[in-house]
């Protein structure tokens, strides 16, 4: 597990799940199953192992959360709503691109809440395909190309 400080008080931790799992699970739950109702079998879908997770502290506490899969998707991206605002998800964002090109993907992908599209387009992100729904939520893909180092 590695640690960056960004900023005063937000500091993004890169690890894997049995490191981050815990406060992660907690985020995702609050995020995605208390608020967006998210049904349990689709937020748990066993592929938290094999990804690289990351945890955003504000001020000390675990207030967001991605996850990096294999195939350079980003996903799970959540923030808890009253630390939204503040940076966090895109500080989040960065930290699993860096990590993606560190790996040596050419590209991220993601499905992106449609409510979040102008969010991911500031960060580079382009919109292809159409809409879709996923767990009940209207999503749209998107992905960003990395440039060679």
């Amino acid at each position: 597990m590695s640690g960056k400080s960004l900023g005063a008080n937000l500091e993004i931790r890169e690890g894997n799940w049995a490191a981050l799992g815990p406060e992660a699970s907690e985020i995702r739950r609050v995020v995605f199953i208390e608020e967006q109702r998210v049904p349990l079998e689709e937020e748990w879908d066993g592929r938290d192992p094999e990804c690289r997770h990351f945890l955003a502290l504000l001020d000390g506490r675990e207030v967001g959360t991605a996850r990096l899969l294999p195939d350079a998707h980003i996903g799970r991206v959540a923030v808890l709503s009253e630390a939204r605002g503040a940076g966090v998800g895109a500080a989040l964002m960065r930290a699993a691109i860096d990590a993606a090109r560190r790996l040596g993907h050419p590209q991220v992908e993601l499905a992106a809440q449609t409510h979040a599209l102008d969010f991911y387009s500031r960060l580079g992100f382009e919109a292809y395909g159409p809409e879709f729904l996923d767990a009940g939520i209207l999503h749209r893909n998107m992905r960003l190309t990395l440039p060679c180092r």
